[in-house]
């Protein structure tokens, strides 16, 4: 077996996070390697691309809101250097995301949380339900009003990740297809990874561990040590019409369902919430309980096709913030636990941690994220704080 140099950079992990980690590093000069069975796969894959910070806003995640907004903030720059690196779209649109109520309950909840928005000082604003479908005609008369959020957008995952993957290729990254059964520890010291198929040892000066929700699982280290991340399963389904009669032109979500469309007729319908391990069955339930709650909002969506039911295992945190920045012994660096919020932080992540890796400091907007927060066991971090 051919020895391998040693990478400045492995990578553990090739979702949207990995690879795009991957990509800033090799741009600044760094050698690196990017290990994953199917790179661009996984729940980047199975991702629904909304780019919403504002609607999806939640009490006492103050601190993971300011991130999420400099996230939103980068997108527009970030998407446009990643498609001229990669020669293909991504899929990135503006447009917003109207937040509609199907009744006077709902209704009453959608003006807590823009009471909410207001006092987080996000821009929003509300609609009656003649305005909502004003804005989206596809939207069923018993719509009771809304809340519009201008500043949202999305991209699509699935383009996204493969633009990464090529982007990646040419900055001089490696892709190698396979598993990282272990990390490689020399004198409490993290050296390299140690793949699974083959027992190879990959050698890097640093191991970035961007695994999701396998970032807690990777061998070599005592279970404290790892990141505490969990499996969040997330069923969602791809529908299509005709790309010249769009069913909406913006974001559409209600309390229970969100409603997504691409500009070429596809549709994304998501996504539930589930506790269920590393289970990835698609359930008859799941599909029911979001089909029922999209016709609630556009009735229009019993004539379109059901192309496709998608599992993704989202990376879940203690506090539903991300863990970023050095981790355990030296040389190991975590990039993982982004929870809802991974396509849409993926940007500031890659960014802030190729600064990281070039300059062994801890950009400021990612230090409240750091790992060791819980390290004596689960306390309060910045993904829970008072509102």
């Amino acid at each position: 077996m051919p020895h391998q140099p040693a990478a400045d950079v492995v990578v553990v992990g090739g979702g949207a996070i990995g690879l795009a980690v991957a990509w800033r590093a090799a741009q600044a000069g760094m050698a690196v390697t990017v290990v994953d069975q199917a790179p661009g796969r996984g729940a980047s894959w199975a991702a629904a691309g909304m780019l919403a910070p504002v609607t999806e806003v939640h009490y006492g995640e103050r601190q993971l809101l300011a991130l999420n907004l400099a996230a939103a903030a980068r997108w527009p720059s970030f998407a446009a250097e990643l498609e001229e690196a990669a020669g293909q779209p991504v899929g990135y649109r503006p447009g917003g995301t109207l937040a509609v109520a199907r009744d006077a309950d709902d209704n009453a909840a959608l003006e807590d949380l823009y009471q909410f928005q207001l006092r987080c000082g996000l821009e929003v604003e509300r609609l009656r339900s003649r305005e909502c479908r004003q804005l989206e005609p596809g939207l069923a008369p018993s719509i009771r009003g809304g809340v519009l959020a201008a500043g949202d957008h999305q991209v699509d995952n699935r383009a996204l990740v493969q633009a990464l993957v090529v982007a990646c290729e040419r900055a001089g990254v490696r892709l190698v297809e396979g598993r990282v059964a272990e990390l490689a520890v020399e004198g409490g010291r993290v050296t390299g990874v140690v793949l699974a198929a083959s027992g190879e040892r990959l050698a890097a000066g640093t191991v970035v561990l961007a695994a999701g929700c396998w970032s807690g699982g990777i061998g070599g280290l005592a279970a404290e040590a790892l990141p505490p991340v969990r499996p969040v399963k997330g069923q969602l389904l791809y529908l299509r019409g005709p790309a010249d009669q769009p069913l909406c032109s913006r974001n559409v979500r209600g309390l229970e369902v969100y409603v997504v469309p691409r500009g070429d007729g596809r549709v994304v319908v998501g996504a539930t919430v589930e506790e269920q391990g590393f289970d990835t069955t698609v359930t008859a339930g799941a599909v029911h309980d979001l089909l029922r709650a999209a016709l609630e909002l556009l009735p229009e969506v019993a004539e379109l096709e059901l192309a496709e039911t998608v599992v993704g295992l989202r990376p879940g945190s203690p506090d539903n913030a991300p863990m970023l920045g050095p981790a355990g012994p030296e040389g190991l660096v975590v990039a993982t636990g982004h929870y809802r919020n991974g396509i849409l932080l993926t940007p500031v992540t890659a960014d802030a941690i190729a600064e990281l890796l070039a300059s062994g400091r801890v950009p400021e907007l990612i230090a409240p994220f750091g790992p060791e927060r819980f390290a004596g066991g689960v306390a309060a971090g910045p993904g829970r704080t008072a509102p």
